[in-house]
């Protein structure tokens, strides 16, 4: 009885490192990227970044996002129930961000996780591949209702990261997938800087001999309002913006 108990024991250990050796092998085996080029455009496993109309004119900061699949492929939340596959929406992109795919989380089973929070991961949903994490975003957001102010393309692509578990986060959301692009995203190009920025300054030209110094009280007060919204909807009243 004690060489069974002593025979299962040696099984069970036996399993757990050949679990923990597969998810290890799953991490080493990843598809090598094809070079960035915008000019494709082709942004493997990129964050993507465009200004918005109107929008984008008063607050520079505030854009449109999305994802990219490891061929490169732009997918991005832009309507209700609609994810655009290879259309980015809003125009070509201005910005992006590759990130690292040796930061995710690619678990084959739960003891194959490499993040600390394994069982809130699972409960999520996880993903094997890159692509299967940004699929599963996809299917999730082709039933939800696009709202500007609750639900939008940071929204999707939060949701993809979570999945990844990217940088052991999984707390990945509008706030700081904007912070992300904001500060450590290139720019495409030089007329990409100039199209994200140039109508803000038309704009603060115009409103100035137009309406005086007050229009540039009121943009900067809508602008404070904006980003109020965001950081007061993700940070105290969590569910508003949860979707």
């Amino acid at each position: 009885m004690p060489s069974e108990n002593i025979s299962l024991v040696e099984l069970n250990l036996s399993q757990e490192v050949e679990n923990k050796i597969s998810a290890e092998n799953c991490l080493h085996e990843l598809w090598p990227l094809d070079e960035v080029d915008p000019k494709k455009p082709n942004f493997p496993c990129c964050v993507v970044w465009t200004p918005l109309p109107i929008v984008s004119w008063l607050a520079p900061f505030i854009g449109h996002v999305g994802i990219c699949r490891e061929d490169g492929t732009i997918l991005d939340f832009s309507g209700s129930n609609l994810v655009n596959v290879d259309d980015f929406a809003f125009g070509s992109v201005a910005r992006y961000l590759q990130l690292d795919r040796n930061k995710c989380c690619f678990p084959p089973n739960l003891v194959g996780h490499k993040c600390k929070q394994r069982y809130a991961h699972a409960e999520y949903g996880t993903a094997i591949t890159w692509d299967d994490a940004v699929q599963s975003s996809t299917r999730h957001f082709e039933h939800k209702s696009y709202n500007l102010f609750t639900c939008n393309c940071h929204s999707f692509v939060a949701n993809c990261l979570n999945r990844l578990c990217y940088e052991g986060s999984m707390n990945w959301n509008m706030v700081n997938v904007a912070t992300l692009i904001l500060f450590k995203g290139n720019w495409v190009d030089a007329f990409s800087v100039l199209r994200s920025f140039l109508p803000f300054f038309v704009m603060i030209c115009f409103g100035v001999f137009m309406v005086g110094w007050p229009f540039l009280i009121g943009l900067f007060s809508f602008s404070f309002m904006l980003v109020g919204w965001f950081l007061i909807g993700t940070y105290v009243f969590t569910n508003v913006l949860e979707c």
